[in-house]
C-alpha cells in the first residue's frame, strides 16, 4: 500500500489508518479474540498505521493492540507506526479531561505498558483541557520527547486558537479532528490552517460512526451500551431525514461501481488538507471495503454534484467525553 508523509511529523504512513475505538467498549461488547484477528487481518492487509488512546477502555484497546502487533513490536518495530492518545481519566463514574502534567507522565507510561513497546511514534492529547494551561500541556510533553518515550506530539479535537497557544511552547506536529460529510464544520478553519501550517490532519469518524456505512436503517436499534442509543444523531426526525441523503449517495457511489462507505472515504482523502482517515472495523470484510476506497477517486465534479446531494442533511455533531459515560 502507498504511504504519505503525515505533515511536520514526516512519518510515512498508510493514507487509511486502523482506529480501534471499537474495542473500548463504548460500542458495545466486545470479543477480544475477533478484534486481535481483525488487528491482524489490518497489518496482513497493508496498512502499517494504528490509532488508539488510553480512555478507549483505559487500556483495554491498547493491550488488545499490543498483543496483536506483538512480534513487529518486538523485533521489527519500525514497520509499525503507533499513534495513542491521553489526557482523560475516570472520576468516579464520569470521565474528565485532565491534560495536567502529572496525569499526562502517568497515562504515557500505562499505555507503553500496556502496548508493549519503548516508545510511542505519535502521542495525541485527546481533549483540551480547560483546566490546564495549554503551554503546560505542552511543556510536559515535550519533556517526554526528550526522554524519548514518544517521537511525535499531536492534538486531536483542538481548535486552530488552541493548537496555535500549544505551538508557542511546542509545534503541535499533526491535528486529529472528526470530518465526514454530515460534520463539515472544520472546512472554514482547521484544515486551511493546518495545511498553511504543515500539520498533519489524521481525520476520525469518515464513515459518520456508522451512518455511512450501509447498514444502518430507520429500523436500527443500539444497545443501551451503544452511545449511540443516547445520542440525538440517530433519533428522531433529523436522522430519518439524513437516512434519505445516504440513500442518495448511495445512489451515486452505485452509479459508480463504488459502495457508500468507499465514497465516504475517498471524500474525505479528497481534501488537500487530510492525509489519513482513521477507520474502524470489526470484520476483515469491512475493512477490505474501506481500503477499496483508495482506488476511487472523485473529479471536481463529482464533488459538485455530493454537495448537491448533502444540501438536504442535517449536520451532526459527536460524542464528547463528558456525554460518553
Amino acid at each position: 500500500m502507498r504511504t504519505v508523509t503525515l505533515g511536520a511529523s514526516h512519518l510515512e504512513v498508510t493514507p487509511i489508518a486502523y482506529g480501534t475505538w471499537q474495542f473500548g467498549g463504548d460500542w458495545g461488547p466486545v470479543d477480544e479474540q475477533a478484534a486481535v484477528a481483525a488487528i491482524s487481518g489490518a497489518r496482513s492487509a497493508g496498512i502499517n498505521f494504528f490509532d488508539t488512546a488510553q480512555a478507549y477502555g483505559f487500556g483495554r484497546s491498547e493491550r488488545l493492540l499490543g498483543r496483536a502487533l506483538k512480534a513487529e513490536l518486538r523485533s521489527a518495530r519500525d514497520s509499525v507506526v503507533i499513534a495513542t492518545k491521553g489526557g482523560l481519566r475516570m472520576d468516579g463514574d464520569r470521565l474528565v479531561r485532565d491534560a495536567s502534567p502529572a496525569w499526562l507522565r502517568k497515562g504515557v507510561e500505562a499505555s507503553l505498558e500496556a502496548l508493549g513497546t519503548d516508545y510511542i511514534d505519535l502521542y495525541q492529547v485527546h481533549w483540551p483541557d480547560p483546566a490546564t494551561p495549554i503551554g503546560e500541556t505542552a511543556a510536559a510533553l515535550a519533556e517526554l520527547v526528550r526522554e524519548g518515550l514518544i517521537r511525535h506530539v499531536g492534538v486531536s479535537n483542538y481548535t486552530t486558537e488552541q493548537i496555535t497557544e500549544f505551538a508557542a511552547v511546542l509545534p503541535a506536529e499533526t491535528v486529529q479532528p472528526p470530518y465526514h460529510l454530515f460534520r463539515r464544520d472544520i472546512e472554514a478553519g482547521l484544515l486551511p490552517y493546518a495545511r498553511a501550517q504543515h500539520i498533519g490532519v489524521l481525520a476520525y469518524g469518515p464513515l459518520a460512526h456508522g451512518l455511512l456505512g450501509g447498514a444502518i436503517t430507520g429500523t436500527t436499534t443500539f444497545g443501551a451500551d451503544d452511545w449511540r442509543s443516547h445520542s440525538p444523531a440517530f433519533t428522531g426526525p433529523g436522522f430519518r431525514r439524513n437516512l434519505q441523503v445516504v440513500a442518495a449517495l448511495g445512489r451515486f457511489a452505485a452509479d459508480r461501481g463504488a459502495t457508500i462507505a468507499q465514497l465516504a472515504v475517498a471524500w474525505v482523502l479528497a481534501h488537500p488538507a487530510v492525509q489519513v482517515a482513521i477507520v474502524g472495523s470489526r470484520t476483515p470484510a469491512h475493512l477490505q471495503e474501506s481500503l477499496s476506497a483508495l482506488d476511487l477517486t472523485l473529479s471536481q465534479g463529482d464533488l459538485a454534484e455530493i454537495d448537491s446531494i448533502m444540501a438536504a442533511a442535517v449536520q451532526l455533531g459527536g460524542p464528547s467525553p463528558e456525554g460518553m459515560t
